[in-house]
């Protein structure tokens, strides 16, 4: 039997109409009124698993909680109830550039990353060379980040994930990164990943992309798990949320 790289187990998850506290986020200021303010639930009793070597697919409309979940997953949301269980090294690939410092330079910054998920010291001074040739960036690994361009940012931050090849990787529609030539780049390395039976998650609504690279997939529909299993079934189940909308507006 496969061996599941991510447990996922009954989560529940809502946000505050204020603003929602990181793990991170350290400041813990007392407010007697947080008690009653209005909580809207994003997801609600999520159980899945994700096999070693599985690519998987979520979908779901916009606003669904599908970013939420990969967030919860990668640890930079807690979850209100419930459990998440991660075997591997994880990279989430979601909105590039978090934990980048802009006073810190481009080598810093990998360094930095780098740490944080646990490698050494020397493990990533060997990793930088090609972290920078990869973001096309080999003159710039003194320059602060805070001077780069967006763009430039962006592929600093996608080639340092994909360089350090973890085990699993978490990815949330952020492959148009950079020029055309930067994109293929990108999606070549991304499937590379699967080709050598990386454990991938996948968030996207292209529905040609679930049916022609996942191994499974799920699909969110109003905070819920609506269906999980083969990619095409959970596509014409996605599918099939909009062929009821219509008759329900009719």
């Amino acid at each position: 039997m496969t061996e599941s790289v991510i447990e996922v187990n009954s989560i529940y998850k809502s946000f505050r109409t204020d603003r929602e506290k990181l793990i991170f986020d350290n400041t813990e200021k007392s407010n007697k009124s947080d008690s009653n303010k209005k909580k809207t639930v994003v997801l609600s009793d999520i159980s899945f698993d994700v096999k070693k070597g599985e690519m998987f697919g979520i979908v779901g409309r916009n606003g669904i909680g599908k970013t939420t979940l990969l967030r919860l997953i990668a640890g930079i949301y807690k979850p209100d109830s419930g459990t998440i269980t991660v075997n591997g090294n994880l990279i989430p690939l979601l909105s590039l550039g978090t934990g980048f410092d802009g006073e810190l330079t481009a080598k810093d910054n990998i360094m930095m990353y780098g740490k944080i998920l646990g490698f050494s010291h020397n493990q990533m001074l060997e990793k930088i060379p090609s972290i920078l040739e990869f973001a096309e960036l080999q003159d710039y690994s003194k320059v602060k980040l805070r001077t780069f361009s967006t763009g430039m940012a962006m592929r600093l931050a996608f080639s340092t994930a994909i360089q350090i090849d973890p085990d699993i990787i978490l990815v949330d529609e952020v492959l148009a990164v950079g020029d055309i030539s930067f994109q293929k780049k990108s999606f070549d390395a991304f499937m590379s990943f699967k080709e050598r039976k990386k454990t991938i998650v996948y968030v996207t609504q292209d529905v040609n992309s679930i049916n022609n690279l996942c191994d499974r997939a799920m699909l969110l529909n109003n905070g819920k798990v609506e269906s999980i299993g083969n990619p095409s079934t959970v596509v014409n189940d996605y599918l099939g949320l909009f062929d009821q909308q219509e008759v329900n507006s009719s």
